[in-house]
């Protein structure tokens, strides 16, 4: 399986939404129910592991691909549904054609550079825990390069995304 199609995967749900949460109806207890935990698909992780070079290589993710994809398939075959799947742990061991990684959790934005990674670590839409505002960020990815830019809700509702944002997204 190429890089490309393993991105493929994460972006085969786009333009999704889940409206469960929201309404008001699930805000009250209803009764019991169950959700699906899943762990450490750590793509490049078992070629890195059956080359004993953990440090390097992991270059090839096509075994974790399969296996995520058998996870998911077992999971929508699952009668009563669950009521949500949370993944944890570590979701990636090398990252190939990887220029950016995206977060959140720390309540402000902050970010850093490792080895030609950017990390970018988004603020919160709730509380914040430092000087941001309450925001979004916004991520144009073009055949060259990523571009990012934060925007609180205000701004990004009263104004929309930035010119030059735009302008990137047009076709060449």
């Amino acid at each position: 399986m190429s890089t490309e199609e393993a991105g493929d995967i994460f972006h085969r749900a786009r333009g999704r939404t889940l409206d469960a949460f929201s309404s008001e109806k699930e805000r009250e207890w209803k009764g019991p129910f169950y959700f699906i935990q899943g762990a450490d698909p750590q793509f490049g992780l078992m070629k890195a592991w059956s080359t004993g070079d953990c440090d390097n290589g992991g270059d090839e993710w096509g075994q974790e691909i399969r296996l995520t994809e058998q996870a998911v398939q077992a999971i929508n075959k699952l009668n009563p549904k669950p009521k949500f799947f949370v993944l944890c742990g570590d979701l990636v061991h090398a990252m190939p054609g990887v220029k950016a990684v995206f977060s959140g959790h720390y309540h402000r934005n902050a970010g850093g550079t490792y080895q030609n990674l950017d990390m970018v670590v988004s603020s919160a839409i709730g509380c914040q825990l430092g000087r941001d505002t309450h925001g979004l960020r916004v991520v144009v990815v073009t055949a060259e390069k990523i571009v990012h830019r934060y925007y609180s809700l205000d701004e990004l509702s009263e104004k929309g995304i930035d010119d030059d944002l735009m302008d990137l997204m047009k076709e060449k």
